[in-house]
């Protein structure tokens, strides 16, 4: 039975689409949504690297945390209309090993990830988050594909 969800977003289409493929796992039995976006570290420190050397830091990063809890409170908004409880969390750190280290901490009985998120090609070069999920994940993934046109 499914009862709490694990939902890593990037606020990406396929994240979005994520989110319509847990509304209809509600009658499955699913109640419980953990809504998770990653501040990724590599990101953070490049853009930490190149704004230092022109303006103060903290203000970006204060600017990126808050523009990420309004998205998520936004997407979760929209999982709370369909009657589910939603727990956010940003985290900050390599996104697939924060995603499994909030899979344990939060008990969750299933991952539904999108297939793509929005750097397709470090996706190809580097292996994509998702992927690594799948592999190394103690419950089970579903991924959610994007839209073909």
């Amino acid at each position: 039975m499914i009862s709490k969800i694990l939902l890593p977003t990037d606020f990406s289409e396929v994240s979005d689409r994520a989110i319509d493929f847990i509304i209809n796992l509600k009658g499955c039995g699913a109640k419980d949504v953990v809504l998770l976006h990653v501040l990724d570290n590599m990101h953070i420190s490049h853009l930490e690297h190149y704004t230092s050397q022109y303006t103060e830091f903290a203000p970006i990063m204060k600017k990126l945390e808050d523009d990420t809890a309004s998205a998520l409170d936004k997407a979760a908004e929209k999982l709370e209309k369909e009657g589910f409880q939603v727990k956010t969390r940003m985290e900050r750190g390599t996104p697939f090993s924060e995603i499994l280290r909030v899979e344990k901490e939060e008990g969750v009985s299933i991952i539904v990830i999108g297939s793509h998120g929005k750097s397709n090609i470090a996706e190809m070069l580097l292996g994509s988050v998702s992927e690594k999920v799948v592999r190394k994940a103690k419950n089970p993934v579903v991924l959610v594909k994007r839209q073909t046109p």
